[in-house]
């Protein structure tokens, strides 16, 4: 498993962020773009204010989705035709009047959302859950970051566990996961981390969603206003919270985690269809590898000198270990879990069930979000 910032190093960068990230909910009469080279400048009327922010890679793509402007048409604009660019994204904000929330972060905008957005940060979200976290017996945080895009916890219960075969044991674990700019809903999903290599598996089953869906927000007495979180909203968080504490504790089921097992050892039986290098080729047709990650691939399961599905499997996570970015390696950690619920093919054999065995001395963990 890919290593990410300590719980303090994330404690900090989150209230960081915090401190100087500004949201305004915006009638787009009162935006205007202007672009210079691959820069493009979002100007913004706040009351007698102008304020001016860089446009962020992800929010000229929800832009150029929201105006029904082909992406690949907006960035051929961007670099051959700058003007035609900002004539199009200028004229269809007046022609097409919204209010839309704009989430800006050290003076760049950093999502271009819908105005029924709701607002569910990782600070808060860090809050309401590590002291669940803290509570659980043997749970410890194994890995966490916070990327551009999302944050990541991802937890581990050390009194959970069993063995898929015999030295090769596997816990338990879950990871929550966030995005503060419209990718994605607030997720919970089961985690498998097998200890003779540290590798994680996320399941691509059971897992549970929060979305950002919220309230409107209230019609507009200015043409945009920065937006705050008063007190109504803090009550409506807390509920939401509430639910996500629920959530979590409820997250390492043994049930559902002897399942998952069950799968691992019905994939040790099932051999892969080709050799080494074509078995990577049609993983790589089946999900987005790049040439990097297919050859890490390969060689992991050269490495593991197991050529059933359960190799290939490991193979994969083991590999997310050398992406260059958290985000990456946290999707390969899923196309592991992808891979292991495939339909199993009626030559693969029958294995009995497994059974989990549970640690008999209590471990205590001591979690702490840097105030």
């Amino acid at each position: 498993m890919k290593q990410g910032k300590t719980l303090q190093a994330l404690g900090k960068e989150l209230q960081r962020q915090r401190a100087v990230r500004k949201d305004f909910l915006a009638d787009t009469r009162s935006l205007q773009m202007t672009t210079n080279g691959n820069a493009s400048l979002l100007y913004m009327t706040v009351g007698k204010e102008q304020k001016e922010f860089k446009v962020g890679e992800l929010a000229h793509q929800q832009i150029a989705s929201r105006l029904q402007i082909p992406y690949r048409y907006y960035q051929k604009m961007q670099r051959e035709f700058p003007d035609l660019l900002d004539e199009n994204v200028n004229g269809w904000f007046d022609q097409n009047p919204e209010r839309r929330m704009i989430r800006t972060l050290d003076g760049h905008v950093r999502a271009f959302l819908s105005d029924r957005y709701r607002r569910l940060d990782n600070l808060e979200l860090c809050a309401a859950v590590l002291p669940v976290i803290q509570d659980m017996k043997g749970a410890s945080i194994e890995s966490c970051d916070v990327t551009e895009t999302h944050m990541y916890l991802k937890v581990v219960n050390k009194k959970m566990k069993a063995e898929v075969t015999v030295g090769d044991v596997v816990q338990a674990g879950f990871v929550i996961s966030n995005s503060e700019i419209g990718l994605g809903s607030l997720r919970v999903e089961p985690l498998v981390f097998r200890l003779v290599c540290k590798n994680g598996l996320i399941c691509k089953d059971y897992s549970q969603k929060r979305y950002h869906v919220g309230r409107q927000a209230a019609a507009l007495e200015d043409d945009a206003y920065e937006l705050y979180s008063d007190e109504t909203l803090r009550q409506d968080d807390k509920a939401f919270f509430m639910k996500v504490q629920d959530t979590v504790r409820c997250a390492v089921d043994e049930a559902k985690f002897m399942l998952t097992v069950d799968a691992m050892k019905r994939a040790m039986h099932i051999p892969l269809e080709h050799d080494p290098v074509k078995e990577v080729d049609v993983l790589a047709d089946r999900f987005p590898l790049n040439q990097g990650e297919r050859g890490n691939i390969l060689r992991q399961l050269f490495l593991g000198k197991d050529l059933s599905r359960y190799g290939l499997v490991n193979a994969v996570t083991a590999a997310s270990k050398f992406c260059d970015s958290y985000e990456r390696a946290t999707d390969l950690e899923r196309i592991g879990g992808e891979l292991l619920a495939l339909p199993i093919p009626n030559t693969a054999l029958p294995v009995p069930a497994v059974r989990s065995y549970q640690e008999k001395q209590p471990m205590r963990t001591s979690l702490r979000l840097m105030q």
